[in-house]
């Protein structure tokens, strides 16, 4: 954002102080100064003449001789320029006037005639390019023309100019009002009200405007202009826009350009006599196409926000107009748009096309819906003073979406909080009401949030704004109060889990987000399965890497791949990562997955046997998880399951919900992948895993004798062991201390499809030692319970 003091101190009286010093002010204020200049004319002892005579050079036909009255005197002057006659108001150097640094004027002879100074053009004095004709000041500033009046004054100089890097949360400060604004409130000084009077003549505007979608164009005004001229600019306006970064083009765009600057909202004219009499604005069809200002034809995407004349685009909502309604040196009539568009869209559309204007740069940040109409008022106000143009009555104006300031209850305290300094409920309205804000209600206060500041949505924000305004400087160092922070759950449990997995003996890993279709091959999932609607990449790195993951398994099998490849004997690796999902929305669904696999052969040491992976290896790991995490509701049940050895690998549940597989990976795959022997591997979706499940609590271990009793039961091979275990587990009761498998047994004896498995168990009671008929109560209770949900045999008797 580029702009000098004097435009500021039109809207706030910025006080006398040293630049350096304005520049600390804009930086505590959160605006970084990136750089500043003070601007000094580039000549010395030109003030303001009239002409009351303009004669024919007796001996030269390319010249004439003027008389100009500077004030104190009347001057003869030879000047060559024919734009301009008697009465004029002009820019005069006079005798001991210095141009350029170090052109100096003097009296001089002119084929016999005495020249007494030099009436000066824009090049001559360094204010622009114009050095056709000498400035006209009835047209450039025509209410400066006091005579003998430092010329310098005139045009505002010496000036400062500043450039400012605006933070993207503050559109609102994209503009000379904004900035003034937020000084006024520093120095605690009156800020002075725009000044956006129109005089409407003539009939109303029959143009009419139909908004098709109102999210995406919440509200449309504008203003019809009749009767102006179209040419160049005056010179006050010209400088200004120079000096903002803006390069002049004509009195129409120049004064839509102006308005912009100075308050922030982007506006367009349109040609009425092309535009017709309809507007209006929706989503445009994919591949439906429009050439916009820059000559450049643009092919479009359901997702951009158009504005068509009811048949054809016209403009690109946001970010450009067309050229089939470009206002040219003919046109007469205009029509001045000012929008509010969806901000998202406007910058999806503005990278997309890779075309970023300074409409577009607002836009994106997000404008002020409330400011529309005025933002169009303002072009009309100035066309009407530059271009001889009349606003018709109005302005139209249709806002279906209707934002409107919203509320926040701020209770005063969050500023003690936030920024340890004390501050009052009157210190803190002041502050806010300074800022723009309305503040009603006693302590906790109503902040009312104007339009303008989309970054204002919570109590956070509204103590920014109040340290801004109190001085970061003056904030002193303390100690923060109040309870101690700590993780919020979901991270802590994320860490114990990275612990707990570390603690097992894995390594992290970190793969690529991107899969190929051969990874899905590879691991044996059919066409049509659901992990295969994977969303593509629209510039992949190369064709295996062209879908955002749907399973984290071919991240790990491949890492565990390449260790296996550097001769690394046994691999435990795991990644925690998203998966991104299809879904309805724009937006996929990206749940956060844990997985791992055991791959290798450790080598053996004196105590243990070398030996590989199996399925028991995976389910141990999970086991560990379920219970250090607190996830009493988990377990197993057998399934067959792709990329997994049938037999060998399960579903993982809790409660009643699927949110994972382990297993032995089938052989096929573990080819695939380059890897050898028997691999273990699992991915769990970790939304159960980091569920709060409240603090741990603890119970003081009874001080009295355990129970200790095996029962061995035969079962079918269709029941799992876990469903006999379960059920031993409930029938036993409050007094079961610990069930442990020790013993599985196929043969023979017990017949075909039959296996045997058998369970130590433990009572214990906490306020007394346990009986005999109290562990054969419980025998009975165990042996009934199994019995009567498995189908089980007891072996042996109780």
């Amino acid at each position: 954002m580029k702009l000098t003091l004097s435009w500021l101190r039109e809207f706030v009286d910025v006080p006398d102080m040293a630049p350096e010093q304005l520049v600390d002010v804009f930086e505590n204020l959160g605006h970084e100064v990136e750089d500043w200049r003070v601007i000094v004319p580039a000549f010395s002892d030109v003030v303001v003449g009239k002409v009351v005579e303009v004669r024919a050079h007796p001996n030269a036909d390319k010249v004439r001789v003027t008389k100009v009255d500077v004030g104190t005197e009347l001057l003869d002057i030879i000047c060559g320029a024919w734009n301009f006659g008697e009465g004029a108001h002009v820019p005069v150097a006079i005798p001991g006037a210095v141009l350029g640094g170090d052109f100096e004027i003097t009296r001089r002879d002119i084929r016999g005639i005495t020249s007494n100074g030099m009436i000066c053009s824009e090049v001559e004095l360094g204010l622009g390019p114009d050095g056709e004709g000498i400035m006209v000041l009835d047209e450039d500033y025509p209410d400066s023309q006091v005579l003998g009046a430092p010329f310098a004054e005139v045009v505002g100089l010496p000036d400062v100019w500043f450039e400012l890097n605006i933070t993207p949360n503050r559109p609102d400060c994209l503009s000379v009002y904004g900035l003034a604004r937020d000084l006024a409130a520093w120095f605690n000084l009156p800020l002075r009200e725009h000044d956006v009077v129109v005089d409407p003549q003539g009939s109303p505007s029959s143009i009419t405007v139909d908004i098709r979608d109102s999210a995406m164009n919440p509200r449309f005004a504008g203003r019809e202009v009749r009767g102006i001229t179209v040419g160049p600019s005056p010179h006050w306006l010209r400088m200004r826009l120079e000096q903002a970064g803006v390069r002049p083009i004509s009195n129409v765009v120049d004064a839509s350009n102006y308005a912009m600057i100075e308050f922030g909202h982007p506006t367009h004219a349109f040609d009425v006599d092309r535009l017709g009499h309809h507007i209006a604005t929706r989503l445009a069809n994919d591949g439906e196409t429009v050439v916009t200002l820059d000559d450049q034809m643009r092919s479009l995407t359901s997702s951009d926000i158009v504005v068509t004349d009811g048949r054809h685009v016209i403009a690109i909502g946001g970010v450009m107009g067309g050229a089939s309604t470009e206002v040219h040196d003919g046109t007469t009539d205009v029509f001045i748009e000012a929008a509010y568009w969806d901000p998202a869209t406007v910058l999806l559309t503005s990278k997309r096309l890779g075309l970023r204007s300074e409409a577009s740069a607002r836009f994106e940040r997000g404008a002020d819906p409330s400011f529309c109409a005025v933002a169009a008022d303002r072009v009309a106000q100035i066309l009407a003073r530059i271009a001889g143009g009349i606003p018709a009555p109005g302005p139209v104006d249709v806002d279906p979406g209707g934002i409107d300031p919203w509320s926040i209850e701020y209770p005063v305290s969050e500023t003690t909080r936030m920024l340890g300094i004390d501050l009052d409920e009157a210190t803190t309205t002041d502050i806010l009401e300074r800022l723009g804000f309305a503040v009603s209600g006693s302590d906790p206060i109503v902040v009312t949030v104007p339009t303008r500041r989309p970054d204002v949505r919570r109590t956070a924000d509204i103590v920014e704004e109040i340290a801004r305004l109190h001085g970061f400087d003056g904030i002193p160092d303390s100690v923060p109060q109040g309870p101690g922070g700590g993780l919020p759950h979901r991270e802590a449990r994320l860490r114990l889990l990275r612990e707990l997995m570390v603690g097992a003996g894995f390594h992290e890993a970190l793969s690529f987000s991107f899969i190929g279709g051969s990874d899905l091959d590879r691991l044996g999932y059919p066409e049509g399965h659901a992990i295969r609607s994977g969303i593509r990449v629209v510039n992949p790195l190369n064709d295996d890497e062209g879908v955002m993951r749907t399973t984290l398994l071919p991240g790990v099998l491949k890492s565990a791949a390449i260790n296996m490849s550097r001769r690394i004997p046994s691999v435990r690796i795991f990644e925690i990562g998203k998966v991104f999902l299809a879904g309805a929305g724009k937006l996929p669904e990206q749940p956060d997955r844990l997985a791992f696999v055991i791959s290798g052969t450790p080598s053996p040491t004196w105590s243990h046997r070398s030996a590989e992976p199996d399925v028991y290896d995976g389910t141990g790991v999970w086991e560990l998880l379920a219970a250090q995490l607190g996830i009493p509701d988990a377990h197993l049940v057998p399934a067959q399951l792709p990329s997994f050895h049938p037999g060998r690998c399960a579903e993982i549940v809790v409660g009643n919900a699927v949110i994972g597989a382990i297993g032995e990976v089938h052989p096929s795959v573990v080819a695939a992948f380059g890897l050898v022997g028997r691999v273990v591997a699992a991915e769990v979706d970790l939304a159960e895993l980091l569920v709060d499940r409240g603090h741990w609590s603890f119970e003081a271990p009874s001080v009295f004798p355990p129970i200790v009793f095996d029962l061995a039961f035969t079962v079918n091979d269709a029941v799992p062991a876990s469903h006999v275990i379960d059920a031993a587990t409930v029938a036993a009761g409050p007094m079961l201390e610990d069930l442990r498998v020790f013993d599985v047994f196929r043969g023979s004896s017990i017949g075909d499809g039959m296996y045997s498995v058998a369970m130590a168990f433990t009572l214990r009671a906490k306020d007394r030692t346990l009986t005999d008929d109290d562990a054969a109560s419980v025998r009975r209770d165990i042996v009934d319970v199994v019995v009567a949900t498995t189908g089980a045999t007891l072996r042996g008797v109780i």
